[in-house]
């Protein structure tokens, strides 16, 4: 269940492995805080530090069971975020969604991973060999981690903005294939990563603008860029959306130019056999008095005609474009 559990001081992590009873103890020194970091943890092994941090109900349970949409919430001075991670699966071509919870109070970090995308090791890494912004306590590693989410998506987007560009080539290409279904998987993928990301606009505008106080005012800069690089990531997904239903909207076109060509050709290939059907079923008909009839040429000038007035009507429906 627990990944890592560091104490903090002064920004550089205490030595040695730190057991859970020892980081409460040392937690409200001065110029300490303490980042314990779990993965899919179940409800007896997140009781303690429900109990030791008074985490609030509602979030522990957000926090174990997961699947929740990313939001903020603030209690009684605690920070509570839900953070989608992405990652792409060429194979499938699909975004694979996890979360990272984060609790953030005014000495400790709690981050709770469900999910395989965006380890946060690296995150833990790069920060202890930054102690300047580890000084500023848990904000710095928070946005250290909103960081690397957000950049992750990148990936997740360029493997997308591929998928799109193989389908454009696909649908003017000339072929005849439908790329419906596809283009109906991307969109879904889409849908799905946009609702992933476009809610946390609004919560890292609050945190670049200090609205929360356990955010350094040092640190608020560093959520602005944070920001931009979502926003970003927002309109990007925007622009695939609207590329994907216009992609839709031109296969649907052309999957009905394709059945026009397609009843034009049937109905001029009808046109050409009509005419030795209408012909033969006449003398086919028996009667003794029909015109030329006991004529030894009959026959061959029947098929000679035949032939001749299918020949012009294949003629004039090739120059028509119908064949």
């Amino acid at each position: 269940m627990i990944v890592d559990c560091a104490i903090y001081e002064n920004g550089v992590r205490r030595d040695g492995k730190v057991e859970l009873a020892h980081a409460y103890d040392q937690r409200h020194q001065p110029g300490k805080f303490v980042w314990i970091g779990l993965h899919e943890p179940t409800e007896d092994e997140f009781d303690s530090l429900r109990r030791e941090f008074a985490l609030h109900p509602l979030a522990v349970e957000d926090a174990i069971h997961a699947h929740q949409r990313p939001k903020l919430e603030v209690y009684n001075e605690m920070i509570f975020l839900v953070l989608k991670t992405a990652r792409y699966v060429d194979p499938t071509e699909v975004i694979e969604l996890g979360e990272v919870l984060v609790f953030l109070g005014d000495d400790f970090l709690i981050t709770v991973r469900h999910g395989e995308a965006s380890a946060l090791t690296p995150v833990r890494e790069a920060l202890e060999a930054d102690p300047a912004r580890l000084r500023h306590g848990p904000s710095a590693a928070l946005h250290a981690i909103l960081d690397r989410i957000v950049d992750d998506y990148q990936p997740a987007i360029e493997g997308l903005d591929t998928d799109i560009d193989e389908v454009e080539e696909q649908l003017f290409s000339g072929e005849r294939t439908n790329p419906a279904a596809r283009i109906y998987r991307l969109q879904r993928e889409v849908l799905s990563f946009r609702k992933a990301t476009v809610p946390l606009v609004e919560p890292m505008e609050k945190l670049a603008r200090g609205h929360y106080a356990p955010i350094h005012h040092q640190i608020r800069d560093y959520f602005r860029d944070v920001n931009d690089h979502l926003i970003r990531v927002r309109d990007q997904l925007d622009a695939m959306r609207d590329l994907l239903s216009s992609s839709l909207q031109a296969n649907l076109a052309q999957v009905g130019v394709r059945q026009n060509e397609d009843m034009r050709r049937i109905s001029a290939w009808v046109a050409i056999i009509a005419v030795p059907t209408a012909i033969a079923g006449i003398y086919g008909m028996n009667f003794e008095h029909m015109p030329e009839l006991r004529w030894e040429l009959g026959y061959p000038a029947a098929l000679l005609a035949m032939l001749v007035i299918c020949m012009l009507l294949y003629r004039y429906f090739r120059r028509v474009g119908w064949l």
